[in-house]
């Protein structure tokens, strides 16, 4: 398939969703659960593919997420809360020292940016490091920040242990899609870049990158700023989403939640970890809820063992059969694109031109 022809497929693909999305929403009632689903799954898949960026196409084990999540969401919060409102949110701490506010486009790039400069200043020692070594410096890098973003000291800017709250929202399922769908467009292009290549080098072999002459730390670097920068986006996303912030809200089971939605859409897919996204967030948050209601009845059985918390069991069930049954995710290192599906169903068609002729010899 031409790269004109491509992209017009691509084009009109996702312009079809997004009418799909604004009819969905002119039927369904804005309470319903499949619009939580769509819009939390966004977000998710925005950060999901952003630790893909490092973990599957870098081979850089990092488990820091939820902190940088955690600044892009507090950056966002802080620049863009009314100044008339402050004095109610920062009500222990005089109004806090900001007392401006910035449009919501600014402040969601704000927030990348913030996480994207501490992630370069982490890096630089952090990097060093290689696989499990470098997972807990990470981790225990989210777990400081979540720490120090609810010191009092900080009050005047983070509200302490405080929620933050009466920043700009969204109502409409179509404005996480489109950020999340334009971040995730920029990664797919650094992805089939020369630096892209040059993350999978890394990925594959260091020693034979750096006897091609990749600079290693260099392009380490680039990857988890690029990657840091995308999870403070999402974190801004993640903050109108929720309607409040608060630091105990970015524990590392955050991080834990994006690490398997990357492993069970498959590490080195981009198309894998957005469906794993959606998937995860649909069974935790809507399909197996019922599994929690110990009043559940089939005719006149009562499903006495069911209870509060009996999803949990099932969904983590349903997560070993797919870790044991598809080791390498739901996509493994492939991607969904049109030639995929075309090539699938010209290889059904052949198929059954083949039964059909031998059917007709006999």
């Amino acid at each position: 398939m031409k790269k004109k022809t491509k992209a017009m497929w691509n084009v009109g693909l996702i312009a079809a969703l997004l009418v799909l999305l604004f009819l969905l929403e002119q039927v369904l009632p804005s309470s319903s659960m499949i619009f939580m689903v769509l819009k939390k799954g966004a977000i998710y898949a925005l950060v999901a593919v952003s630790m893909n960026l490092l973990n599957g196409f870098t081979g850089l084990f990092s488990l820091g997420q939820a902190g940088f999540m955690l600044l892009g969401a507090y950056t966002y919060a802080i620049l863009t809360i009314p100044a008339e409102s402050r004095a109610s949110v920062y009500q222990y701490f005089d109004g806090g020292i900001v007392q401006f506010s910035i449009p919501v486009p600014l402040a969601l790039i704000a927030g990348g940016i913030v996480a994207a400069v501490f992630a370069f200043l982490i890096g630089l020692p952090v990097l060093r490091l290689k696989s499990d070594y470098l997972a807990i410096a990470t981790l225990g890098f989210a777990e400081i920040i979540r720490a120090v973003f609810q010191w009092d000291k900080l009050g005047p800017l983070t509200n302490g242990s405080n929620l933050l709250r009466n920043f700009p929202t969204f109502n409409s399922v179509l404005y996480p899609f489109i950020v999340a769908g334009i971040c995730i467009g920029l990664i797919v292009l650094l992805i089939n870049s020369t630096y892209g290549r040059a993350f999978k080098a890394i990925r594959d072999d260091e020693i034979a990158a750096e006897a091609m002459g990749i600079n290693l730390a260099h392009h380490k670097q680039l990857a988890f700023v690029i990657s840091s920068f995308f999870a403070g986006v999402s974190g801004g996303l993640l903050a109108m989403y929720q309607t409040t912030i608060q630091a105990s809200m970015f524990k590392s089971a955050m991080t834990y939640e994006i690490l398997l939605i990357v492993v069970i859409g498959g590490l080195g897919s981009i198309t894998g970890s957005c469906i794993g996204s959606f998937l995860f967030i649909a069974c935790s948050e809507w399909w197996l809820r019922f599994l929690d209601n110990s009043n559940l009845y089939i005719g006149d059985f009562h499903l006495t063992f069911l209870r509060p918390g009996f999803r949990k069991v099932v969904f983590s069930i349903i997560i070993m059969a797919i870790v044991l049954f598809y080791r390498k995710g739901i996509m493994g290192d492939k991607e969904f694109s049109i030639e995929a599906v075309q090539r699938f169903f010209r290889k059904r068609f052949k198929k059954k031109q083949a039964v059909e002729g031998g059917s007709s010899h006999e």
